[in-house]
């Protein structure tokens, strides 16, 4: 069962009153990158855009500064839309989640008069710190999903993929700690950090011959030294992995550990190996909802969606573990460039960009109608 389409009319119509407001609202988080946990603006204008138009609005909630809830109606049928707003350090928004702020703002507002006739009780969720951070699992965790029976948003992209797939993700900070020594006068009493990284270093490009494909290992070195003259006492590195499931995550976690435990073990160092986010889920996309969705994005006239391996990692996964869920992208740069690219900022303002706001906005709004219709049937 769907919504009726002058019921639609009026959603998409509420949409685009508020056409100026929601495109003002991309522009200026665009101009004001902020990075993970620090997105204080972002949030806070978000926030009373949707507190202006009758919203009931907490901030900051279930323990994260960053974060709001704002909801509206009070149906059976509970929906939540995720805004996400952290920027790339150095790189601003090239990751366009500008757009994906305002078409979730955009989505609310198209819902808010009807709500109750839908038998909706809307759910706007400020989330931070997808980019570093996994804040939508630490959301989670606290509960702020907790009711909700289905969840959405939209990502820009470089093409159109109604079925979006994702790689599992965890981090991993590692630091050896040695003994210092001069290099000539006593070496042999050293125990060298960056030697212990380097054989670790070793081990996983020996490691990767035998990985599956889709499982991925990479990192960058952190510290290791600062003078030619002394045995680096201390080294440390940052790294990531990725994985199809988050079974084979767990599995990659182990013999990647493994590794910096033998450059422990040939050094002679100790090694301290922790995670500082939780790990990103796969997404894991509903069925039922993206059937709505991929009806709804080709009357609202969207390329036909394209079907794409894993390409990318979001917390979005984890919801969608626990929720169903839905992440569409929408094609904003025709492939002439890609998210974390420079040019992905630019484009992250162009015409393509304001028009995804828009539809991702009528979009999701009249996808969650007729979700809420069909609970209702």
């Amino acid at each position: 069962m769907t919504v009726a389409e002058g019921l639609k009319s009026a959603i998409r119509e509420r949409v685009l009153e508020r056409r100026e407001g929601l495109l003002a609202l991309s522009r200026r988080i665009h101009a004001h990158p902020e990075t993970a946990f620090a997105e204080h603006r972002a949030a806070a204008w978000c926030a009373e855009e949707l507190r202006e138009h009758g919203f009931a609005v907490t901030a900051p909630a279930h323990g994260l500064e960053t974060a709001f809830t704002a909801t509206v109606g009070s149906g059976p049928v509970t929906v939540a839309i995720a805004c996400e707003y952290d920027a790339l350090p150095g790189l601003g928004h090239a990751c366009g989640h500008n757009l994906i702020a305002a078409a979730g703002v955009g989505a609310a507002l198209g819902l808010a008069p009807f709500a109750d006739e839908l038998g909706l009780t809307v759910r706007v969720l400020g989330t931070p710190a997808e980019e570093r951070g996994a804040g939508k699992a630490l959301l989670l965790e606290a509960g702020a999903f907790e009711g909700v029976d289905a969840a959405m948003m939209v990502h820009p992209c470089p093409f159109e993929v109604a079925e979006f797939r994702s790689f599992a993700l965890g981090t991993l900070s590692v630091e050896y700690r040695g003994k210092a020594a001069h290099p000539s006068l006593n070496a042999h009493e050293g125990r060298n950090a960056a030697d212990a990284l380097t054989v670790a270093q070793v081990a996983l490009g020996l490691l990767r011959q035998q990985l599956p494909p889709q499982w991925k290992v990479h990192g960058v070195t952190t510290g290791a030294g600062t003078v030619p003259n002394l045995i680096p006492d201390r080294a440390t590195a940052e790294y990531e992995i990725r994985a199809s499931a988050a079974e084979d995550l767990r599995e990659l976690r182990e013999r990647v550990e493994a590794c910096f435990r033998a450059g422990a073990l040939a050094t002679g160092c100790e090694v301290s190996l922790t995670r500082p986010e939780p790990d990103y889920l796969d997404f894991r996309t509903d069925p039922g909802l993206i059937a709505l969705w991929t009806a709804n994005a080709r009357a609202l006239g969207r390329p036909e969606p394209q079907r794409k391996d894993a390409f990318a990692c979001t917390d979005m996964g984890n919801v969608s573990h626990a929720v169903p869920s839905i992440h569409p992208v929408l094609d904003i740069t025709g492939g002439s460039c890609g998210p974390h690219e420079p040019e992905f900022a630019e484009a992250a303002v162009s015409p393509e960009a304001e028009r995804a706001i828009l539809d991702g906005a009528v979009g999701m709004a009249w996808t969650a109608a007729d979700f809420a219709a069909a609970r209702r049937a």
